[in-house]
């Protein structure tokens, strides 16, 4: 919908009623990937689409019955379907599509708002109901109050690295949107558990940069996962990019010539974590060396390390899932502590 929020925020301004289609699931080549969006006003005018030309013919005429009658329709188009040629999706992909009327989309004006703004949010919709899912609070209903609570959840966890999908809660599929960039995780050292992190992090939904000063092993071809392999001191990176409450610091140097002043920037960011490699005896003289650069207690005491929770770890990769345990810990208020003998709900409030 970002694309199109500005002619929506215009529509609804004049009182105009629409009906908005988002793609919501797609199969191989389909064009538009989930969250795409075309919108049909009651006057018959475009704005968006939903899959670069192929099947908006069809979708146009849905939209047209949506407003009319004020219900919600689903309609899948491509090649397992008979009406294939005719809607035009001759690229060999499957679309879903959701066609939802202005009335059935909850808190729309500070939705509408929010994603112009840039600001957070998220929507969970079935056809004909949807929660709208803030950093602080959730609006609307599903229909069913477990729904909601397990669907929100889901959500919150989504919004969190900015992804949109299908999803299941209670036994029942809803697609989860979210607008909000992916979170960033930031790798300081180009080792080889640096490489097993940026694995994991991508998995887990971060955009992942890997940063060194030293060209030799800072390459893409070691870090292929990685959305970005930057050469230069680390301290000097981190000074000029961005970070957010969102972003993940693993400093996995563990040499006080970059750690030391990599540290001082770090602990000053409002990065959610920060974590830094090395032995019991390698972080006690790092402490100390930041108290003498000036770094004051409250800072440090957000420092992890050694970094990562006690899995007992020996690889990389297994220092990896290490390090990934805490961030999803520390992220959502997680103990660490096994589940088995725990009475606490498994899933934390929204």
């Amino acid at each position: 919908m970002r694309e199109i929020v500005d002619g929506l925020l215009a529509w609804r301004a004049a009182g105009t009623a629409f009906a908005v289609a988002t793609v919501v699931h797609t199969w191989r080549s389909a064009p538009r990937q989930p969250g795409a969006a075309m919108a049909v006003n009651e006057h018959g005018e475009v704005i968006g689409s939903v899959s670069g030309g192929c099947v908006e013919g069809a979708v146009y005429a849905a939209a047209q019955e949506v407003i009319s009658f004020q219900k919600a329709q689903t309609h899948t188009y491509g090649v397992s379907d008979g009406d294939a040629f005719e809607v035009g999706l001759t690229c060999g992909g499957t679309i879903e599509v959701m066609i939802q009327p202005d009335v059935a989309l909850t808190s729309l004006d500070e939705l509408l708002a929010a994603v112009a703004a840039g600001r957070p949010v998220a929507t969970v919709s079935l056809p004909d109901s949807q929660l709208v899912v803030w950093p602080d609070r959730i609006e609307g209903t599903l229909g069913d109050e477990e729904l909601d609570r397990i669907a929100g959840e889901q959500a919150r966890g989504m919004l969190a690295h900015g992804r949109s999908a299908i999803v299941t809660a209670c036994e029942r599929e809803v697609f989860v949107q979210s607008w909000a960039s992916p979170a960033r995780m930031i790798v300081f050292g180009a080792i080889d558990f640096a490489a097993a992190v940026a694995r994991i992090g991508k998995f887990l939904g971060y955009q992942v940069t890997v940063c060194d000063a030293r060209a030799v092993f800072a390459t893409a071809a070691r870090f292929p996962e990685a959305d970005e392999v930057v050469v230069e001191w680390p301290h000097r990176y981190l000074s000029s990019t961005a970070v957010d409450e969102r972003t993940v610091l693993c400093v996995l140097t563990h040499d006080p010539k970059f750690d030391i002043p990599l540290l001082q920037v770090a602990l000053h960011t409002p990065a959610r974590y920060i974590g830094a490699m090395g032995s019991r005896r390698t972080c006690d003289d790092r402490i100390r060396r930041l108290r003498e650069a000036g770094v004051g207690e409250e800072a440090l005491a957000r420092l992890r390390a050694p970094i990562g929770l006690d899995l007992g770890a020996r690889t990389p990769e297994e220092t990896a899932v290490a390090i990934a345990a805490e961030i999803v810990a520390q992220s959502w208020g997680g103990s660490g502590a096994p589940l088995t003998g725990l009475t606490a709900p498994i899933h934390g409030p929204i």
